[in-house]
């Protein structure tokens, strides 16, 4: 088994992934073309930042799992993975401290204009004056926007400062805002009426592009500030530059929309030159502590799909709503080779589909028991028939 790994992980992986008798392949820093050549020959892909397309996908004919280094997917073509039968999982979770921290550390950079500050030092300008007039955040209201794993460490950090906290996020409930010790929000827009700081912690999807659009910036208190360590899709950029030019609130990023592609090229983005924010290049996950505990996560996952062919925190299978789940057939059966196989002729010549199957073997090996979640319900032909086998101690329809 190769074992291709596209972005920087600790060391001691490469040792992690040959104690599976797999080959690591390590080759960062290649995208696009170079990426799907490089690829070719592969049967695991791990990546973190690199962006796997479907070119890439079809580049590999042996790809059977591509695993994200860390929480959102959104750099990998799923459906496309999807389509070719190939698992994808991520390491949720890993890095929530750490994207924690950064939140709350550019909640106070911004209010003591902190870069602004070392800028000066640097230049040889001493402006005490100047920068001796930051608000303080004890006692503001910080809105969370999106009660995840992030955003509960963010509330859990901030009522440290003396900050009060309020809250949205789509499974956000009134028992659950107490539970949490926040203030409950309808809405977004509440959140963003009653807040001092807002800060962002929802997934990149569509239901969240554009979240924080003009009507939200607008209903904003005046110098307010917004933090953004989620996805910069999550914010529609034009109301936001607008908004920081004529100096409506402030803003501090970690995140952007049409980042650049590569670790190295220009920030040649609408914002360089827009003034009232201050930014981060999308390094909310980048402590040590996190790409380790990230890196732990993924070699679990290998090791998991190498010895056992299970695929942990898989994210592009289909869920219960979307399989065609018609009826469903128990078939308890003598532990015998060719048992299954012919209850899988009989629902081929029926047109049946079997959209699900699990087999287990009861203790002594003598007798199983399948289960099928299938397209349509067997005819009383067909069950008579298995019944009628002397391998089947007995075949029932069920529910699906």
């Amino acid at each position: 088994m190769k074992i291709f790994i596209a972005d920087r992980l600790p060391g001691w992986c490469e040792d992690r992934v040959r104690s599976f008798h797999a080959e690591p392949i390590v080759k960062t820093g290649l995208k696009d073309a170079a990426l799907a050549a490089a690829v070719a020959d592969a049967n695991v892909l791990i990546v973190r930042s690199t962006k796997v397309t479907r070119e890439v996908i079809d580049a590999a004919p042996s790809l059977s799992l591509i695993i994200r280094a860390g929480a959102g997917v959104d750099n990998i073509d799923c459906d496309h993975a999807a389509g070719r039968g190939i698992y994808v999982a991520n390491c949720p979770g890993t890095n929530s401290a750490a994207v924690a921290e950064l939140a709350l550390g550019l909640m106070l950079a911004l209010d003591r204009r902190i870069p602004d500050n070392v800028a000066d030092l640097r230049a040889g300008k001493w402006a005490k004056k100047l920068y001796s007039k930051a608000d303080g955040i004890k006692g503001k209201t910080l809105g969370v926007v999106g009660v995840g794993a992030i955003g509960r460490l963010v509330v859990e950090r901030a009522r440290a400062f003396g900050m009060k906290v309020i809250a949205w996020s789509r499974s956000l409930t009134p028992d659950g805002a107490a539970d949490l010790g926040v203030g409950f929000c309808k809405t977004p827009l509440e959140v963003a009426r009653g807040a001092d700081v807002i800060s962002l912690h929802v997934a990149k999807a569509k239901e969240t592009k554009g979240l924080i659009d003009a009507k939200f910036i607008a209903a904003m208190k005046p110098g307010a500030m917004l933090i953004n360590t989620a996805r910069g899709e999550v914010v529609d950029q034009a109301a936001l530059i607008e908004a920081l030019k004529a100096g409506k609130l402030r803003a501090g990023l970690d995140v952007y929309a049409d980042e650049p592609g590569a670790a190295d090229e220009a920030f040649d983005h609408p914002l360089r030159d827009v003034p009232n924010w201050i930014g981060t290049h999308h390094i909310g996950a980048s402590t040590e502590q996190a790409q380790d505990e990230t890196a732990e996560m993924a070699m679990a996952i290998l090791g998991g799909f190498l010895t056992a062919g299970q695929v942990g925190n898989c994210v592009n299978m289909a869920p219960p709503s979307e399989v065609n789940a018609a009826a469903g057939l128990v078939v308890r059966h003598l532990d015998k080779v060719g048992v299954l196989a012919g209850v899988l002729d009989c629902l081929r010549d029926e047109g049946i589909n079997v959209e699900q199957m699990e087999n287990r073997i009861f203790r002594g090996a003598k007798a199983a028991v399948c289960r099928l979640t299938l397209s349509k319900a067997p005819s009383e032909a067909m069950l008579r028939a298995l019944n009628d086998n002397p391998d089947i101690i007995r075949a029932a329809i069920v529910e699906a």
